[in-house]
């Protein structure tokens, strides 16, 4: 079914919202507010219906030419048809009003969104090599609502160093997990002879972590790699902040090291504000969800005691290294859930608490314990400020208010936000 609709707003995910001849709402994909747009009903429901652009009548001064040429198809950067310029201001109006519907409050005045370059930023990206039948390896990104791999030569958004990388090594990667793989059991009889009858005879999709560091070093990672292999390929060293952070390419790290700095020095300022005002102690620093370490590892000079809580065994193992256990000060490595770290352990003195937790947002559990404990002050980075809002309805109930709160644009042409924000009690 093809309707003639006008796009009112842009929404959460980057849909433009619109209304059906019958006053139900519909989400458009490919919109921008003010457009009339000729658009195919996808998804038909009793309260709502989704639908794609297929033509645009009345066109807005925002809507730019899409950059990549997979746009539409890759599933990735669905923003590319609104301006650069204008992705800022999107972020801020859509971030303010899902606060204000979900917490029935305002952001802070002076919210902010701090942007870096809208190309050729990306410095991590997880791909597929695989190889056709006649042998010639390619590469591509899974796509949003299949298993199926869509090839590109040079994708616009990661750096320039990834998309050389991928061009020079793609196939070096294949083969060498092919014959790895080979290698690795030997009671099975050799399937192949050489390496383009691995290529002609094997069907492998092979995911590949890759990272740029940079500083003129591109890691890379799969399953399956082996430990001789680990050391030499997958690990990194970035330099933040005047500080050497070690991870590797199989754990999350921030994808925009461009933009990181600015992130970096947000946190920096509001622990220094935290302990300046006493609402916070220089006596503890705990960080959970803390990954390799990294805000630790950047504020660690401030604190006479740290605690890092992080599950992954992987990236507990680069926090080691970034928090030298050596140093003449007490700091604790945790391996272990942030919630459960949270009800096994007091906080009864006014530490400074920083959490970065995952897209979900804090685990009820855990919000819990921060709650019944001593902490006055709490640094939230989130990655996806819905769910902030939502945790912050459960802190404001304690007692907790939103001091300051600052937006992050890691990921442009894509709908994606994340946040700094800043409670006290």
């Amino acid at each position: 079914m093809l309707l003639d609709l006008r796009i009112e707003k842009l929404v959460q995910g980057g849909e433009g919202l619109a209304y059906l001849p019958d006053g139900r709402v519909c989400f458009v994909q490919g919109g921008l507010p003010g457009e009339l747009c000729r658009v195919e009903i996808v998804r038909d429901k009793k309260d709502f219906a989704q639908g794609h652009t297929v033509e645009v009548i009345e066109k807005s001064d925002d809507r730019v030419r899409p950059k990549c040429p997979l746009y539409g198809k890759c599933g990735g950067c669905s923003l590319q048809h609104l301006d650069s310029e204008k992705q800022a201001l999107f972020y801020e109006t859509v971030t303010r009003e899902n606060f204000r519907r979900l917490t029935r409050t305002e952001l802070p005045e002076n919210f902010k969104v701090h942007t870096g370059p809208a190309w050729g930023y990306r410095n991590r990206a997880r791909v597929v090599i695989s190889a056709s039948k006649d042998g010639r390896v390619h590469y591509g990104f899974r796509m949003q609502k299949s298993n199926g791999i869509i090839s590109f030569e040079r994708c616009p958004v990661l750096t320039s160093a990834l998309n050389e990388f991928l061009k020079e090594n793609a196939s070096k990667i294949y083969d060498e997990f092919v014959l790895n793989s080979e290698n690795s059991d030997k009671k099975k009889p050799n399937r192949f002879t050489n390496r383009k009858a691995n290529r002609n005879t094997s069907r492998i999709e092979l995911d590949v972590n890759l990272f740029d560091n940079g500083n003129g070093k591109i890691s890379y990672y799969y399953k399956g790699m082996p430990a001789s292999d680990f050391e030499k390929n997958a690990v990194c060293v970035v330099e933040i902040a005047g500080k050497k952070i070690r991870s590797d390419a199989s754990v999350f790290f921030q994808s925009n090291l461009s933009l990181l700095p600015e992130l970096v020095d947000a946190v920096q300022k509001a622990v220094d504000e935290g302990i300046a005002n006493g609402e916070a102690s220089d006596a503890w620093l705990i960080d959970l969800f803390s990954g390799v370490g990294f805000f630790a590892a950047l504020l660690k000079d401030r604190f006479k005691k740290i605690t890092t809580v992080e599950r992954d065994e992987g990236c507990l193992k680069h926090a080691k290294v970034n928090l030298d256990e050596n140093l003449n000060k007490l700091i604790e490595n945790v391996s272990a859930p942030a919630e459960d770290w949270l009800s096994e352990n007091v906080v009864n003195v006014p530490a400074t608490l920083i959490v970065d937790p995952p897209r979900t947002g804090l685990p009820p559990s855990s919000l819990e314990a921060i709650v019944k404990s001593s902490v006055n002050r709490l640094i939230y980075v989130s990655c996806d400020p819905v769910t902030f809002a939502r945790d912050y309805v459960k802190f404001r109930e304690a007692g907790f208010s939103l001091k300051k709160a600052e937006g992050f644009a890691f990921y442009p042409q894509t709908p994606h936000l994340e946040m700094m924000s800043v409670l006290s009690r």
